[in-house]
């Protein structure tokens, strides 16, 4: 028989799998299509771009390949797509003359902002029935749980 905590466990990682794949980058592609937004670049450029402004550090493309869980060589295509497209520069790796590290440039800050700010109002509209405590509630155990998660899988 199981605890309760096994109980809330299976249900929190049958959750967190729905919201995985309904927070994949194509569904959130597809639904930023649908409400006009067009872009010049595949939407996978955007998730390299939001892996190196949110690393502690500049990463290198191999790097951002293993936070992305991708290989390397297609690390390097978007990195290509990315650098074309005016969002993100390399700059020289001043400990190692033969790495390169990636930085998002002005253009690449501001088109993280639009697309942090249309996932705010997706999660603003879907939580628009939710009482505020209810809201303040998620906010605060998801925070909570992504920091352990996080720290565990490190």
């Amino acid at each position: 028989m199981r605890t309760g905590m096994d109980r809330n466990a299976d249900s929190i990682a049958r959750a967190l799998a729905t919201l995985r794949r309904a927070q994949s980058r194509r569904a959130l592609g597809r639904l930023s299509r649908e409400r006009g937004r067009t872009s010049p670049v595949p939407d996978a450029v955007y998730e390299l771009l939001d892996i190196v402004a949110a690393a502690g550090r500049a990463p290198t493309v191999t790097e951002a390949a293993a936070a992305l869980g991708i290989d390397q060589p297609r690390a390097s295509r978007l990195t290509a797509q990315a650098l074309e497209a005016g969002l993100v520069r390399r700059r020289a790796d001043q400990a190692d003359g033969r790495r390169s590290l990636l930085e998002p440039t002005a253009d690449g800050r501001r088109a993280l902002e639009e697309i942090q700010a249309f996932r705010a109002r997706v999660v603003a509209e879907v939580t628009a029935g939710w009482d505020r405590d209810d809201r303040a509630a998620l906010a605060k155990l998801l925070a909570r749980f992504t920091e352990d998660f996080s720290a565990l899988v490190r």
